[in-house]
């Protein structure tokens, strides 16, 4: 799997990303700077990683996305290459069209640290064929604008269309107002954009990849890419 991963001012995720793509494929991914306009030949996963892209100026994501570079991500994106924005880069992925629907405050306000539960919702996925539909898995969140919110027309879109991957959940994977951790509509903790080949998600699924951390649940998505990558070829 030849990945890239987007580095924007600002960004402090991009070397847990790095690491975790190095460890589960067993190759390193190049670093890509944001004033760049060009991908390395030959990149099939594209990721941008969490972190607080210029500050969080204006909005979340807002420049970011502006950025060179992302033109190259969206012609990638375009050709079906496989995009995946965690955290700061789902805000960025929503705010340079790629996705629908915006990252608002968290419903209480405060910035959330914490592990939390993700009800996977179907495994045929190229991100999700790592897991099983339905299967509960813990990864970390790190953020303050995580409030998924779209217009109602979008939301019913992304429901009917199966474009919701990931949902807050409680450990049994009920959908309980108390797991919704920052209050997002319907849980939405991950979507996909209609070709199914761009996810945007707020948790780090990139920090639990690692025994010695306790818990792996977040290796199957990186896995499962692996696996989708040496299918297609």
């Amino acid at each position: 799997m030849k990945a890239a991963v987007v580095v924007f001012p600002g960004i402090n995720r991009e070397r847990d990303m790095a690491r975790t793509l190095a460890l589960v494929s067993g190759v390193a991914p190049a670093m890509v700077w944001h004033a760049d306009t060009a991908l390395p030949p030959g990149t099939d996963l594209v990721v941008i990683p969490g972190g607080f892209s210029y500050g969080d100026y204006l909005r979340c994501g807002a420049i970011a996305a502006r950025s060179p570079i992302m033109e190259a991500v969206r012609a990638h994106a375009a050709k079906g290459g496989l995009t995946l924005g965690v955290c700061n880069g789902f805000q960025i992925l929503c705010e340079a069209g790629l996705l629908p629907g915006v990252l608002m405050r968290n419903a209480r306000l405060r910035f959330i640290c914490r592990d939390v539960y993700l009800r996977v919702e179907h495994s045929d996925s190229p991100f999700t064929r790592g897991y099983n539909g339905g299967q509960v898995i813990r990864v970390p969140v790190a953020h303050g604008e995580g409030n998924y919110i779209a217009d109602a027309d979008t939301i019913v879109r992304l429901e009917g269309e199966g474009r919701v991957l990931f949902r807050y959940c409680s450990p049994e994977g009920d959908l309980d107002p108390a797991w919704n951790v920052n209050g997002a509509t319907n849980a939405i903790a991950g979507i996909v954009g209609e070709r199914g080949n761009v996810l945007g998600m707020m948790p780090h699924p990139e920090n639990h990849v690692e025994a010695a951390l306790g818990v792996t649940d977040g290796r199957g998505l990186f896995a499962g890419l692996v696996e989708a990558l040496k299918r297609a070829a």
